[in-house]
């Protein structure tokens, strides 16, 4: 697929001015139950980077990481849980929404201590 510089440009253009669905994710192990829960400005991208992280044995939660060993990738789920409601209002802060939609579901989720990988 040849583009020319004109439309790569246009694509460009427009990638970068529709941003990307920001949202929490949750990883389960799908064997004891327990979950991880985070949240990015870019959730399809960040889940992607957990997965890379988890196979390359470098993912910041020691303990889902060292239960990916153990048990394999494919007792492991992931899942989108919430994604930010994009408003046209000027003051909308992506940001903070997101944190509040992450905090809300890290409680609901209960992914802390021994029902979680998270750590406070």
């Amino acid at each position: 697929m040849n583009l020319s510089t004109e439309n790569r440009r246009a694509l460009i253009r427009q990638y970068k001015e529709n941003p990307r669905p920001a949202g929490v994710y949750a990883i389960r192990n799908k064997l004891s139950g327990r979950v991880y829960v985070a949240g990015s400005l870019d959730v399809d991208g960040a889940m992607n980077r957990a997965r890379f992280e988890l196979n390359m044995r470098s993912h910041r939660s020691k303990a889902l990481g060292q239960d990916w060993i153990a048990h394999g990738a494919e007792h492991f789920s992931f899942e989108v849980v919430d994604r930010v409601k994009e408003r046209k209002d000027p003051g909308f802060d992506r940001k903070a929404e997101l944190e509040k939609l992450l905090s809300l579901w890290q409680e609901e989720l209960q992914c802390f201590g021994a029902n979680g990988y998270n750590t406070p």
